[in-house]
């Protein structure tokens, strides 16, 4: 009777975001010191801390809408920004990547920011659209069947014709979400999405983050929205001057943080 080969492991899952040794200038501002996180797939990872801490620049460095000055981010295992090739020593060597394939790794990557950037003269469906269309050469009539989906999805089917104007904050930026979604993203970032929001709006924008989170989405959340780093988070991470200060389970950073500038800072916002 023959054997079956020996299995072998299976080999260790890559996270979906590292980030090693992370720093960034802005002219002599240094703004990133030396910034290391990983996110697994599947998993919501807030960022807390005060104005000023690097927070928002962290997102923006993976996306590659900032250069890094060193350090390194993989998202899907794939550096991000870079290649490396064997140097003429055989030692790896770092060039950057062109822009076009700059752009491909960033198609992968979804972000909504604080302000919506909607474009004014589209309706709501017209902006989820665009990119699939003009990015991904999608043809219209499918694009817009998907765009009609994911409007439905964050609460909005009976908008998809309005502009803009026509909508409230809330509802603009629940139509910024589906544009990102749109792309079909593996990661998804919101730097401060309710930031903009009156109060009242908050809810309806948390609520599809939160649908999202259910469904497996991996997303980098910068936000001073405690109740939903504790109800949603897998781990939180409180930045000061550019360092990571805290990170653990959200539950315990919030209720036992164990860093005295963390504890100043939760005592303000909480």
């Amino acid at each position: 009777m023959s054997q079956s080969p020996p299995q072998q492991a299976a080999p260790a899952t890559e996270p979906k975001v590292r980030v090693s040794g992370l720093h960034k200038f802005f002219d002599e501002l240094h703004v990133l010191r030396g910034v290391d996180l990983t996110v697994p797939a599947g998993t919501v990872t807030v960022l807390v801390g005060p104005s000023g801490s690097g927070k928002s620049t962290l997102l923006r460095c993976i996306n590659e809408l900032e250069s890094i000055d060193a350090g390194r981010v993989w998202v899907d295992g794939e550096l991000i920004g870079m290649r490396e090739a064997p140097g003429r020593d055989g030692k790896p060597v770092l060039h950057s990547l062109s822009d076009k394939q700059r752009a491909a790794q960033r198609a992968k990557i979804g972000m909504v920011f604080q302000r919506f950037n909607l474009f004014p003269h589209m309706t709501a469906i017209q902006n989820v659209m665009e990119a699939p269309v003009h990015v991904k050469k999608t043809p219209k009539e499918q694009a817009r069947k998907r765009a009609a989906e994911l409007l439905e999805r964050v609460g909005l089917a009976e908008r998809m014709d309005h502009y803009p104007s026509q909508l409230s904050g809330g509802q603009q930026q629940r139509v910024a979400i589906a544009r990102a979604l749109a792309m079909d993203p593996e990661l998804m970032l919101f730097d401060e999405p309710t930031s903009a929001l009156d109060p009242e709006l908050v809810g309806e924008v948390l609520a599809v983050m939160k649908d999202l989170a259910r469904d497996g989405m991996t997303m980098v959340v910068v936000t001073h929205e405690m109740g939903f780093a504790r109800e949603v988070g897998d781990q939180l991470l409180f930045m000061d001057g550019g360092v990571v200060v805290e990170r653990g389970v959200p539950a315990e950073v919030l209720d036992r943080p164990t860093n005295e500038r963390t504890r100043a800072f939760l005592s303000s916002v909480l």
